[in-house]
């Protein structure tokens, strides 16, 4: 029960963080994973340091290439790892599909409350009509309106508080 009570608490604070200074700061991402070691290791000894280890590298693996494409912020990768340190391989997995399913969410809220996006959805209404009658419209497309970057924490926070409630506050 206290790994729930930590993982919510470490989220918390990881969403007020990233909303307020679009940071997710390793002085609560580092205690986190040691006392997750830590806790693992005294409760089950090598086997749950084991599953402790396996869950935090799975965590980091799931974000690991959209941020080494500049997707997201290292942060991000590292309270991913450390939702799998904390709860395991399979709770990060499913909080991963969950975070996702989120993360396109705000993301499409984003993009549609941008400046804007009236004028773009128009434009590509206007290229599929031409497009009907065989008529090549060029689209127009400013690069300064694909780059809308959100606080990724949001998502990865949500992803887990859903999969804590699916899966009921007491598992680990």
């Amino acid at each position: 029960m206290w790994i729930n009570a930590v993982l919510i608490l470490v989220l918390m604070i990881s969403v007020v963080t990233d909303l307020k200074s679009r940071k997710i700061y390793n002085n609560v991402i580092f205690p986190g994973l040691a006392a997750a070691f830590a806790v693992h290791f005294l409760t089950g000894g090598w086997v749950e340091l084991g599953e402790a280890a396996i869950g935090c590298f799975i965590g980091f693996g799931v974000l690991l290439i959209p941020y080494l494409l500049g997707g997201m912020g290292a942060g991000d990768v590292k309270l991913l790892a450390l939702v799998g340190a904390l709860k395991g391989t399979y709770f990060v997995l499913a909080a991963s599909i969950y975070m996702a399913l989120i993360g396109a969410a705000i993301a499409v809220v984003v993009l549609l409350c941008r400046k804007g996006t009236g004028a773009r959805l128009w434009q590509i209404v206007f290229v599929l009509y031409g497009l009907r009658y065989g008529v090549k419209i060029p689209l127009f497309v400013e690069k300064s309106s694909l780059s809308a970057a959100y606080p990724y924490g949001v998502a990865i926070a949500g992803g887990a508080v859903l999969c804590l409630g699916y899966k009921g506050w007491g598992s680990v």
